[in-house]
């Protein structure tokens, strides 16, 4: 049973107060409590014996857990690769590859954030899903998940469109870079251990754009990394997860082994699709405990029950949210016990 734990930034949240720190998923304390008890209690493998299990059918270790990051901000050669390396754990760092060197260029959901956080207006008019208000943090907080979500469900041609529209009505916010890695980092990373995966080259929704424009990011962001790197993986990572068959089916005509998704779950590699892998994405809300329930063959079954109810029902269901909250207090008491 292969695990795949899913960051994205181990930081803590006044750090970089011009990035949406939703995207945090641990402060720096909490994620060495977590790599400890990966260290201590699991076999942290490398994204190339995870390669070798598909290729040539080489058994993983029991326990095997695989840690990814996505989307290469610069606090993950700040904060989260020291630690990994003082517990000797190896790591892949997934990159959209047109970000880095590029610090004008920042992701629409920093942007969004910025301009509804950092503006002095009080509402935000004539939007797709209507009038925002922008009295409170509070409201701000709803404008930012509303407009990401009407951003993710149009296509991506009218989706950055709307954002430039958005920021430039509200002003872009302070200033700031995109706090992506450099290439000069990933390179150092990369020497020093760190394996490199391919998730496109702009981050855009695969299922959003036209096959054409989705095999042009796929390839594109691993020639980046040949480019740069001097070495690539054939292994990729879909941006939020987004994929469906033309994607799928991209991935085998270039040539790759492995992809990873959002869905939640443990994977039995004898049967699981290798461009369709499970991955346990570790969020804010993640404690210790309930880290050590989630990466049980019984935490492995409840995150996949509850990816099934999301998609069936959807995430803003309150009675879905119930049912997980509950799934998350069981857990821990789960945890607590063993």
């Amino acid at each position: 049973m292969l695990r795949v734990l899913t960051y994205h930034r181990v930081a803590d949240p006044s750090a970089s107060p011009g990035l949406n720190p939703r995207l945090i998923s641990a402060t720096p304390a909490r994620f060495a409590r977590q790599v400890r008890h990966v260290a201590d209690s699991y076999h942290a493998v490398t994204l190339e014996e995870v390669l070798s299990a598909v290729e040539r059918g080489t058994p993983l270790p029991e326990r095997s857990v695989l840690i990814t990051f996505d989307d290469a901000y610069a606090d993950f050669g700040r904060t989260a690769w020291p630690i990994l390396k003082h517990f000797r754990l190896p790591v892949t760092l997934f990159v959209p590859t047109a970000y880095p060197g590029q610090p004008e260029r920042s992701f629409w959901w920093d942007r969004l954030y910025r301009a509804l956080f950092f503006t002095t207006k009080t509402e935000l008019e004539h939007t797709p899903i209507g009038t925002i208000s922008l009295r409170t943090p509070l409201a701000r907080w709803e404008g930012v998940r509303r407009l990401g979500n009407c951003v993710k469900s149009i296509p991506h041609e009218h989706a950055l469109p709307l954002v430039d529209d958005i920021c430039a009505r509200l002003g872009s916010g302070r200033k700031t870079g995109n706090g992506v890695l450099s290439w000069d980092a990933l390179r150092r990373l990369s020497r020093e251990g760190v394996t490199l995966g391919a998730h496109t080259r702009t981050h855009p929704l695969l299922t959003r754009v036209a096959p054409a424009l989705a095999r042009h990011e796929i390839v594109g962001s691993q020639q980046d990394l040949q480019s740069q790197i001097g070495r690539s993986v054939p292994v990729f990572c879909f941006p939020d997860g987004d994929h469906d068959d033309t994607t799928i089916d991209i991935l085998k005509q270039e040539g790759f082994s492995l992809a990873f998704t959002t869905e939640l779950g443990h994977n039995d590699m004898h049967v699981a699709e290798p461009l369709r892998l499970r991955r346990t994405n570790i969020g804010r809300r993640t404690s210790p405990l309930l880290l050590r329930f989630r990466l049980s063959r019984c935490g492995g079954h409840v995150d996949a029950w509850r990816d099934a109810r999301r998609r069936t029902t959807g995430p803003a269901t309150p009675r879905v949210g119930r049912l997980t909250d509950a799934a998350d207090e069981a857990g821990e008491r789960w945890a607590r016990r063993r």
